[in-house]
């Protein structure tokens, strides 16, 4: 599908003051973009992570529930034209399964398809081409209405699991007995990516992305080196740490957690 261009389209600079991984020790929220126009694809990719979102790009339906089923999605970013099957049959069976917000993008920008988009049961319908302020505002907005951004900007303070105690606000940890465990910010960063999302098994991939902002040009090796060190330091001798490896994936916290 061809996609016009526009002078200035994507050229403004990140908002990063008020950018989601700015106002919490969280992970961003994750935005499924599923768009098979590759330039487009990677400059709406370029623009979300520039503005702090994690992107998840898919160029098929089937890479979109590849991805889907891969990890948390707070948002799906989907194009109506798509190869196969159409972005209105898939919102339509994402609907039967998931309340994920969805934002159509298509190049048909009639009334009466942003109407029928929004029957189908999408959040909002964003019509090519646009610019990066525009996608951001919309991203943000649905978000904002779904709740997202305000759980995300005012996280719990702490967290226990395992015995341990982690203070977000302080970006500290504590043994089982109250004791101070210093950990890098690298550590924490992928503690706190740990702690978001519990007894769930994350691809080495998966964490690179989420601790991007500590780790820099991280690989597979840096994260199973960071795992080591932080099982290193969070076991003790009644207990060992709780991570476990699933072979040839990733790793997973093995514990519930209580946010306080």
């Amino acid at each position: 599908m061809m996609v016009t261009y526009v002078p200035g389209m994507f050229s403004y600079p990140p908002e990063n003051a008020s950018s989601p991984s700015a106002q919490s020790s969280l992970p961003a929220p994750s935005v499924l973009l599923v768009e098979d126009d590759p330039p487009l694809r990677t400059l709406t990719a370029r623009a979300l992570q520039e503005n702090g979102y994690i992107v998840r790009p898919a160029a098929t339906a089937a890479e979109m529930w590849t991805t889907f089923e891969a990890g948390p999605i707070d948002l799906i970013l989907l194009d109506i034209m798509l190869p196969g099957t159409s972005g209105i049959d898939l919102c339509k069976m994402i609907r039967q399964r998931s309340s994920v917000p969805i934002i159509f993008i298509s190049a048909r920008a009639s009334e009466t398809d942003r109407v029928v988009g929004l029957e189908l049961g999408a959040d909002d319908y964003l019509a090519k081409p646009f610019g990066t302020r525009e996608l951001v505002a919309r991203v943000r907005a649905v978000l904002r209405r779904g709740g997202v951004e305000e759980r995300r900007a005012v996280p719990s303070n702490c967290a226990e699991f395992d015995g341990l105690t982690v203070d977000f606000a302080r970006r500290q940890l504590f043994s089982r007995d109250g004791a101070l465990i210093p950990l890098t910010g690298a550590e924490f960063d992928l503690l706190a990516s740990f702690l978001s999302h519990p007894q769930r098994v994350i691809a080495r991939e998966r964490l690179i992305e989420l601790s991007r902002s500590r780790i820099g040009e991280s690989s597979d090796r840096s994260i199973d080196v960071l795992v080591s060190r932080l099982r290193s330091k969070l076991s003790d001798d009644q207990r060992p740490a709780p991570f476990t490896t699933v072979r040839g994936v990733g790793y997973m916290l093995n514990a519930s957690v209580n946010r306080t």
